[in-house]
Order: structure tokens, then C-alpha cells, then sequence
């Protein structure tokens, strides 16, 4: 526990940190970033959720997932970085927000959600790929994972008011 503090207390003292408390502009600027990215990475998730839910079923899944793996990449490569910078801002607080804690066991369990639906279900794919119903297994993995990324997004809001 101590040893947390002390890399919390470091993070608050870094030039980051200093940075973005001080300079006027930077903090929102890096949460438009986070935001964009976030609209990217679970519109993407999402539209892809969506498809194994039944919409747009004519569009075969294998090919919308790789489409849409780009762009979900995408929205990550702007998340991570700008969610990191804002932690920079104020790090124990954060780490002792229960909703900030809450936001990311979520993230990870949406991101266990992906993986086991892609060492499980999708290994498949190729006999559901299109015009055949989509299993139900793979039906749970989308609809917790619209879930979850809500959960996540309502979180992420919450966090000003928390």
C-alpha cells in the first residue's frame, strides 16, 4: 500500500502531472482525445455487436470484424494515452474513486468478454459467417459487451460528479 502511494505521489509530482493541472488548454484538449477515441473504439465494438445481434445481417461477420478491428485499434491508440494523461492530473484521487476503480474492472471485463469470444465461438465463424443464424453463445458475448461498454461510458461520466 505504501509503495502504491508513493508511485501515485510520484505520478502527481511529474512534469505530466504539472502540466496538465497547469496549462490552460491541455486537459480538455486530452479529454476530447479520450472521447474521440472512446466514440471510435465502442462505435466500432458496438456496430460489430450489433451485426451478431442480428442487424445488418447480410453483411458477413468475418469481413465487418476485420473492417472494424482497424478502427477499433485506432480508437485504443487514442484512449490509453490520453486516459493515462488525465490519471497524470490528479492520480490519488482516481485511484481512490470507487467509480474510477469500477470503470476499469469493467474495461477488463469487456476486455475478458472479447477474448473468450474469440478463443471460443468465433473460432467458428466460418460456418455462421452469413446468411446462417448467429449462435446464441455469440449473441451473450455481444449483448454483455453493449452492456459493459454502457457501464463503462456511464462510469466515465460519473467521474465529474463523483
Amino acid at each position: 500500500m505504501h509503495e502504491a502511494a508513493g508511485i501515485l505521489g510520484w505520478i502527481e509530482g511529474s512534469a505530466l502531472s504539472h502540466a496538465m493541472r497547469g496549462w490552460l488548454w491541455l486537459y480538455p484538449i486530452v479529454e476530447i482525445v479520450h472521447i474521440t477515441g472512446f466514440v471510435i473504439l465502442v462505435g466500432a465494438v458496438t456496430m460489430f455487436d450489433l451485426r451478431l445481434l442480428g442487424f445488418a445481417s447480410q453483411l458477413p461477420v468475418q469481413a465487418l470484424g476485420r473492417h472494424l478491428l482497424r478502427w477499433s485499434a485506432g480508437g485504443l491508440l487514442l484512449v490509453v494515452p490520453a486516459g493515462l494523461m488525465m490519471f497524470a492530473t490528479h492520480p490519488q484521487e482516481f485511484a481512490a474513486s470507487g467509480v474510477f476503480r469500477l470503470k476499469l474492472a469493467l474495461i477488463c471485463v469487456a476486455g475478458i468478454n472479447a477474448a473468450l469470444f474469440h478463443i471460443g465461438v468465433n473460432r467458428s465463424v466460418v460456418n455462421w459467417d452469413s446468411g446462417v443464424a448467429v449462435p446464441a453463445a455469440a449473441k451473450a458475448h455481444a449483448a454483455l459487451s453493449i452492456a459493459l461498454w454502457l457501464a463503462v461510458i456511464s462510469c466515465g461520466r460519473l467521474l465529474a460528479y463523483t
